[in-house]
């Protein structure tokens, strides 16, 4: 059994749609953002970086949701999450699945969290340069996608699909959303088809993009 400690569309999940992907047991934790639950005591001796996601396995709390991800898909070869070890498809299941977490994660952080750069709101062409980084990443998947698609690893869907899907869903209100490009728009749709996804947002409460 897993214990899952999430926040509704949030970096939680992911790992919340590899879970259902694999159909293994587990409980789900509320972390309530509007009660600073995240930064409580009892939490952060669980995720000392005061995020989310944290699971816990064998009674140890994990943390980093692409890491999660990799853990969960390594354990559970059967879900197919991941392509079999020692192959060409798995190395680059886990070249995409650390890029996506170096070059769109961390930047969304900056986007997102303003005062992580010490201000309240961005200068405006900080904003800028964020902007164009993360779309300069949808640039290069969408030239992938267009030649190797519709998946990441293409014709075969992988948990690195997921987390270009949430990720692509975190764009929905920035001044261009990753769908408008029209290879990504297509894997999106394919993602947001899967039983996963639409038992996520029924659990989560999720609606639209």
């Amino acid at each position: 059994m897993y214990t899952l400690y999430y926040s509704p569309g949030t970096a939680s999940m992911v790992v919340h749609l590899a879970l259902l992907e694999i159909g293994a047991p587990h409980e789900l934790r509320l972390v309530d953002f509007d009660a600073d639950e995240q930064h409580s005591a009892e939490y952060l001796q669980l995720n000392a970086g005061g995020h989310v996601p944290t699971l816990m396995v064998n009674g140890r709390a994990l943390t980093e949701s692409a890491a999660l991800l990799m853990i969960l898909a390594e354990r559970h070869p059967e879900a197919r999450l991941a392509p079999p070890i020692d192959t060409p498809a798995h190395d680059a299941w886990t070249q995409w699945i650390v890029y996506l977490s170096n070059a769109l994660m961390s930047t969304y952080r900056l986007w997102f969290y303003p005062a992580d750069l010490g201000s309240d709101e961005h200068d405006p062409a900080i904003r800028a340069a964020l902007q164009k980084k993360i779309e300069g990443v949808w640039d290069r998947l969408e030239a992938h996608l267009e030649n190797e698609g519709p998946y990441l690893l293409g014709a075969e869907f992988s948990g690195a699909d997921l987390l270009l899907a949430m990720l692509m869903r975190w764009s929905r209100n920035m001044p261009r959303a990753a769908s408008e490009w029209p290879a990504l728009n297509r894997l999106a749709n394919l993602i947001r088809a899967r039983p996963s996804w639409q038992k996520l947002y029924e659990i989560e409460g999720l609606s639209g993009w």
